[in-house]
């Protein structure tokens, strides 16, 4: 039995759903259910009594107690955050409560439970927090990729928020010895992402005729990984992974945000071509720049590759065109996470920037 927090939201339900294709090991699923975190994404494991769902907050201990106590896990997959960059701008006290608070009472609740474990289990538990490469700052152009060992250099309210929860992580493992493990990915893309995030949102716009806000000159660079390939990730850390260890997951497909944007044009080009021909690349619209925007990020793997043996292995084109075709074929499931909050929250950020570029 895994103790999973999150598996509601995009990397966290894609996790359950590769899990159960891998493995019959019973998972209890702690999500509170905010907006990105959506039942439907796990549809699939409807009535599956692998499958253990609890409504709650990672902030609740005394919820947290009692499920420690009641399944008993051998580990827990800490995927809970706020994870919207912009969105971190607009109230960053969201992501300081969950992000930092809630992530320090998990580890004091979790750290309570594990001491009274016998020694053998006890060191054998397992602590996996999922972060994030942001939290390492910017990168230069021709500047050498972010290792375990980059100096944490966070820019955004975001990035600020994931980097203190690393720090508490470490220091859980340091000063009390509980069993912890990290990982540092880059940009995830895939099927069930909430379409706040660029790869969604451009789909979206587009098959809505409406216009593709590209930040600034649209040439900051992200690395870009699949969701399948970090979950294959995280099961070879939960694995395999030192306790005490990072360990750095990263696409090995670094791309513009416009290369990204005519990726996603061209595979709906294809699949869905406009009636009278119109290219969707012609509704790319640049926006301002949002604040303390981070000009590249980078990852450098080579630790996880080596020592467990892990490496990506869905290449970007082919990712983004079957992100696309998932899309295309969902769109009931688009439908239920675009309520009206969703599409004020979208207005307000894009069409005040496009007014002031």
């Amino acid at each position: 039995m895994i103790l999973v927090t999150g598996g509601c939201g995009f990397i966290g339900s894609a996790f359950l759903l590769s899990w159960f294709r891998n493995t019959d090991e019973p998972v209890v699923n702690l999500d509170l259910l905010t907006y990105a975190g959506h039942p439907g994404n796990l549809q699939a494991l409807s009535g599956d009594p692998r499958h253990i769902f609890v409504k709650g907050d990672i902030a609740d201990s005394a919820l947290v107690a009692r499920l420690l106590e009641e399944h008993k896990p051998r580990a827990i997959i800490n995927f809970a955050a706020e994870s919207h960059v912009d969105r971190s701008i607009d109230g960053p006290l969201a992501f300081a409560q969950t992000n930092v608070v809630g992530t320090l009472l998990l580890l004091e609740t979790t750290h309570a439970w594990w001491r009274t474990l016998p020694p053998g289990v006890a060191a054998e538990f397992r602590f996996l927090h999922v972060s994030t490469d942001e939290v390492f700052g910017s990168l230069d152009a021709n500047a050498a990729a972010f290792t375990e060992t980059h100096r944490y250099e966070p820019n955004s309210p975001y990035s600020a928020s994931k980097a203190a929860s690393d720090h508490f992580v470490r220091a859980w493992h340091h000063t009390f010895g509980l069993p912890t493990l990290t990982t540092n990915c880059s940009n995830n893309y895939g099927p069930r992402q909430f379409p706040e995030k660029l790869i969604p949102l451009m789909i979206l716009n587009a098959l809505g005729g409406k216009p593709l806000p590209v930040y600034g000159d649209g040439m900051q660079v992200r690395d870009w990984l699949h969701v399948d390939d970090h979950c294959a990730a995280l099961r070879a850390v939960l694995a395999k992974g030192k306790p005490g260890e990072c360990y750095n997951i990263g696409g090995r497909s670094e791309r513009t945000n416009l290369a990204v944007v005519d990726a996603i044009c061209k595979a709906l080009d294809t699949l869905r071509p406009n009636t009278d021909g119109a290219r969707y690349a012609d509704l790319v619209t640049h926006v301002r720049d949002r604040p303390g925007h981070d000009r590249r990020y980078a990852i450098d793997d080579s630790k996880i590759a080596h020592q467990l043996g892990w490496q990506p292995e869905i290449e970007f084109q082919h990712g983004i065109r079957s992100t696309v075709e998932w899309y295309l074929s969902n769109q009931e499931w688009v439908r239920s996470v675009t309520s009206g909050s969703y599409r004020q929250w979208v207005e307000r950020q894009y069409e005040s920037l496009a007014r002031a570029a």
